[in-house]
C-alpha cells in the first residue's frame, strides 16, 4: 500500500512538462473556471453557515458547569465540519462538471505514449462522458459523506482527534484519486470494473489524491493548478496500469 501511495505522487513530477509538451492546458479552460467558481460559492456558503453549525452542536450540552468550553469546542469543530464537508462537495462537483474536458486530456496522453488506440475504446459522446463523471461523483459522494460524518464525531475526544485528521485527509484523498483515474477508465471499463479496478490500486489513487488535496491548501494558485496536474498524473499511471507497460502490487 505504501508503496503505490509513492508511486501516485512522484507521477506529479513530470506532469507540468507533459501538459506543455501536449499543450494541454486549452482543455484545462472551462475545468479551471468551473474549479474558481464553484469554490467561491462553496466558500461563501461555508462562511456563512459556520456559526450556526457551532451553535447547533453547543446545544447538546444541557448542564451549566463547563458550557463555555464545551461552545468553544463546538464552534471549532462546526468549523472543521463546514470546510470538510465544503471540500468534498467541492471536489465531486468539480470533478463531475469537468469529466467530457479531462477525457480529452487522458485521451490525448494515451495517444502521445501508446499511438493511435481507439480500436480499444468504449464509444461515449460528450453527454455521456458527463452522465457517467455525475454518477460516479454521485456515488462517490454518498460513501465518502457515509465516511466522514462518524470520523468527525472523534473530533471530541482528545488526542484521538488527531489521528481523525489523518484518517480524514486520506479518505479524502483516495475519493479524489478516485474520480481522477475514472477519466481514463471512462474510455476502457464499463461502470463496475472501473470501481473494481480502482479498489485493486488503492494506494495509487491515495498518492494522486494526497498531492490534490495539498494543491487545495495553495491560495488562490491550488484550485487553479489541481486539475491540470492531478489528471496528467493519474492519467499517466492509471494508462500504464491498462496498457501493463509497469506493474503495480495490486493491495490486498
Amino acid at each position: 500500500m505504501i508503496k503505490n501511495i509513492v508511486l501516485g505522487i512522484k507521477e506529479y513530477a513530470g506532469a507540468l512538462s507533459l501538459i506543455s509538451k501536449l499543450k494541454l492546458w486549452k482543455y484545462f479552460i472551462i475545468p479551471i473556471l468551473i474549479s474558481v467558481i464553484t469554490a467561491v460559492l462553496i466558500g461563501i456558503e461555508a462562511y456563512v453557515l459556520s456559526d450556526n453549525i457551532g451553535s447547533y452542536i453547543a446545544k447538546l450540552w444541557l448542564w451549566d458547569f463547563g458550557k463555555e468550553t464545551f461552545s468553544a469546542i463546538s464552534n471549532f469543530v462546526g468549523g472543521i465540519i463546514i470546510v470538510i464537508i465544503g471540500l468534498i462537495l467541492y471536489k465531486h462537483i468539480i470533478m463531475a462538471l469537468s469529466a467530457p474536458f479531462m477525457s480529452a486530456v487522458s485521451e490525448k496522453i494515451e495517444q502521445h505514449f501508446y499511438g493511435d488506440v481507439k480500436h480499444l475504446h468504449r464509444k461515449t459522446s460528450f453527454s455521456e462522458q458527463l452522465i457517467r463523471g455525475i454518477r460516479i461523483n454521485i456515488r462517490n459522494l454518498l460513501k465518502e459523506l457515509l465516511i466522514t460524518l462518524p470520523i468527525l464525531l472523534l473530533k471530541f475526544i482528545p488526542i484521538v482527534n488527531i489521528f481523525s485528521t489523518i484518517l480524514l485527509f486520506l479518505v479524502q484523498a483516495y475519493y479524489a484519486g478516485f474520480g481522477n483515474m475514472d477519466y481514463t477508465l471512462e474510455r476502457h471499463l464499463d461502470y463496475k470494473k472501473s470501481i473494481q479496478f480502482v479498489g485493486k490500486h488503492k494506494g495509487f489513487a491515495i498518492g494522486n489524491g494526497i498531492v490534490f488535496m495539498l494543491c487545495l491548501l495553495i491560495p488562490v494558485i491550488g484550485i487553479i493548478i489541481v486539475l491540470p496536474l492531478s489528471v496528467t498524473a493519474s492519467s499517466t499511471k492509471t494508462l500504464s496500469l491498462l496498457h501493463n507497460k509497469q506493474e503495480l502490487v495490486y493491495e490486498k
